[in-house]
């Protein structure tokens, strides 16, 4: 999988650098700013000691700097150190301009660790900047936006690191309620592992102990219900819901449910219903594939297709569309009602 790929490349490119395999360039750019920023506080941290930091560390930011004061900086000489560190974040802020980085990339100051941070953005491959940092020793590193299918497992990787385990439940609750926002999702993870010892396996009730969510009512148990066709449960959690909508907005809902009928869709396509099959067809973690495999049969193939048209009339009620008198809690019950009926 991929997000497996990019933590090994951060591992190994922060192994580098404890190493003191240092390089001239660390060019970090892409969609996923986390793990731009995890790498470029780690060389801020640790590559020079605080004595050295004082004359050698300089920290810039792109909207208040050109191309040229940035080559200025790094070419100066470190001042009774080895090296020093020029760290330009928001680098992105620089985008028309930072191509007139490639002369300096092609003939860069030995002493001279330049880390530019290029967030939700990339430089083109085919031009004179990246493959200049490339030939000539420097680091171009990609973060890219990882799918919510993959989170979980992230989660997951990333806690066991650390000698933590998660439930796949509390593992989805956390996706379902922050999304695919890495910096989020950690800052929660750091809050739990402050007050729950190593070695713990973090379950649904620590996520609502600690984070304030609702192990029973969230759109994870809605989809879960609707799945097992269980209507009472259902119109629990959509009465929960409208009584608590800045917490439990409609459009997110619906997103869930259509991607989960999407995937029963397919799932109705396919002739192997092999577990391990499933589970990879639909990317879904194998702890959850009897969920599918059930709804499927509660749901013939044209009860989803019907159901999907219902969720893609709902989602444009819920933008406004049509239905502005309409509160979000009973459009999200009059759903329910037709998908369960």
């Amino acid at each position: 999988m991929e997000f497996i790929s990019i933590l090994d490349d951060v591992k190994k490119l922060v192994a580098a650098i404890q190493k003191g395999d240092l390089k001239p360039i660390y060019f970090l750019m892409g969609e996923e700013a986390y793990y731009i920023d995890k790498i470029s506080d780690y060389i801020e941290d640790n590559v020079l000691d605080e004595t050295e930091k004082g004359f050698n560390q300089m920290v810039l930011y792109g909207r208040d700097v050109t191309i040229d004061d940035i080559v200025s900086n790094a070419k100066r000489y470190p001042m009774m150190a080895e090296r020093q560190v020029v760290i330009v974040k928001e680098a992105q802020d620089l985008s028309r301009t930072i191509e007139q980085l490639a002369q300096y990339a092609a003939n860069s100051q030995p002493s001279t660790v330049l880390v530019i941070n290029y967030k939700y953005k990339k430089i083109d491959k085919r031009k004179a900047l990246y493959k200049a940092i490339n030939k000539h020793g420097g680091i171009v590193f990609e973060s890219k936006k990882m799918y919510e299918n993959q989170v979980a497992d992230w989660i997951r990787r990333v806690l066991a690191g650390q000698n933590y385990n998660i439930s796949p439940k509390a593992a989805q609750m956390l996706v379902e309620f922050l999304g695919t926002n890495l910096s989020k999702i950690d800052n929660e993870l750091n809050k739990l592992k402050i007050v729950l010892p190593e070695g713990t396996q973090i379950t649904p009730d620590h996520i609502e102990q600690n984070i304030g969510i609702s192990k029973d009512f969230n759109n994870f148990e809605l989809r879960k219900a609707v799945g097992e066709r269980n209507v009472l449960k259902a119109h629990q959690i959509a009465k929960y819901f409208a009584e608590n909508p800045k917490d439990n907005p409609i459009v997110v809902s619906v997103a869930l449910l259509f991607g989960f009928f999407s995937q029963l869709l397919h799932l109705h396509g396919m002739s192997d219903r092999n577990p391990r099959s499933v589970a990879s067809a639909l990317k879904v973690n194998p702890y959850f594939v009897n969920e599918y495999l059930d709804a499927a049969r509660n749901y013939p193939m044209k009860k989803v297709s019907y159901i999907i048209g219902l969720l893609r009339e709902t989602d444009v009620k819920s933008k406004g569309v049509g239905a502005n008198a309409i509160p979000q809690g009973d459009l999200l019950k009059e759903l329910l009602v037709k998908i369960l009926g």
